[in-house]
């Protein structure tokens, strides 16, 4: 399903002609296969909030609103919590994951994290958004522990699949917008 994009599509091609490809994949990825609208949208915003993309950031949380109407708020609220929350988490267990001691691992993270058993949309999109941003990070642990979550709400492997890649395209477009 296509999902209308203009504000994405006018930075997609302010993309130099070296980058067709993110260009093209940019326009592909959002109509998804698996992920409805919100949740294409929600994972490609929370991905460029990850990464600190402003113009990526606007152009999607316009798009979000134009596309999505009254079901935008979650959505956008979502993907601040889950951007936020994943760079936090993404740092902590990481270390804990890289250090590899026991001593680290038995203690409590105390950090709280209250918004990923509430979102504001559900639960599952909430873990698209959550495993979008693991996978910017890089953190073995938690995209091992949001796969987990989303395959037990009912998500496809597809739906995972494609999640991550959305992530992928939109870092891809914020390495060649930053220039």
């Amino acid at each position: 399903m296509s999902i209308p994009t203009p504000a994405l599509d006018a930075l997609r091609d302010s993309l130099p002609d070296d980058l067709k490809d993110i260009r093209l994949n940019l326009s592909s990825v959002l109509a998804g296969e698996t992920l409805s609208p919100a949740q294409a949208l929600g994972t490609a915003l929370a991905s460029a909030r990850f990464l600190r993309a402003g113009r990526l950031v606007e152009a999607l949380e316009s798009d979000a609103r134009g596309a999505l109407g009254d079901g935008a708020g979650a959505v956008l609220a979502d993907a601040v919590a889950a951007s936020g929350l994943m760079a936090m988490n993404t740092v902590y267990y990481r270390f804990r994951h890289m250090v590899g001691k026991e001593s680290y691992a038995a203690r409590a993270p105390r950090l709280r994290m209250s918004r990923m058993i509430q979102p504001a949309t559900g639960k599952l999109d909430f873990e698209l958004m959550s495993l979008a941003c693991a996978a910017l990070a890089g953190c073995e642990v938690c995209i091992q522990n949001h796969e987990k979550s989303l395959l037990h709400e009912g998500a496809s492997e597809d739906a995972c699949h494609d999640a991550v890649r959305v992530a992928a395209v939109v870092a891809a477009a914020a390495c060649g917008l930053s220039a």
